[in-house]
């Protein structure tokens, strides 16, 4: 297995938290490496439904992801995914505090992937799991076609020699 750069997951890291959707949610990729990524929000009034609880579209956000991006270190150099298929079973509300997704990659073929995700509280309760699909693509909305849109002028090299 190929070793990920640290400065290639930097640059990743800032290029996936300016962007527009998750600065808007307040969503924050704060770990990404080889099979995982963990993904953090503080709830705030924007989050919830009209009953006062988090939005399960929060919680799909949240759910999403984690999962594209805990497949994102073990796919070759340049090659994009677009999730295909996204399940999320809400198990619990929350109000308010801070949440911790857990992405994990279950399986990343030649053509399909498979991870999951877990929400929980900061006091470990289980609040969401969920699984995804995504479908690996060439030449489609590519992490250098990201970089481009959000201002950089390339990306260090993804895997050390």
């Amino acid at each position: 297995m190929k070793t990920i750069n640290p400065e290639h997951i930097k640059v990743i890291l800032d290029i996936i938290n300016q962007s527009p959707y998750l600065k808007l949610l307040s969503i924050k990729v704060s770990e990404l490496q080889s099979g995982y990524c963990k993904v953090e929000v503080d709830l705030g009034k924007k989050h919830l439904n009209p009953f006062g609880g988090a939005h399960g579209g929060v919680y799909a956000s949240l759910i999403d992801t984690a999962t594209f991006c805990a497949v994102y270190c073990d796919l070759r150099e340049n090659i994009s995914l677009i999730t295909i298929d996204l399940k999320v079973d809400n198990l619990s509300s929350a109000k308010e505090g801070k949440l911790v997704v857990e992405g994990k990659q279950i399986k990343v073929g030649r053509s399909i992937c498979l991870s999951e995700a877990t929400i929980k509280d900061i006091h470990g309760k289980l609040l969401a799991h969920g699984t995804s699909k995504q479908l690996i693509l060439e030449g489609m909305q590519s992490i250098s076609q990201a970089a481009s849109i959000m201002g950089y002028q390339s990306l260090p090299p993804k895997f050390l020699s």
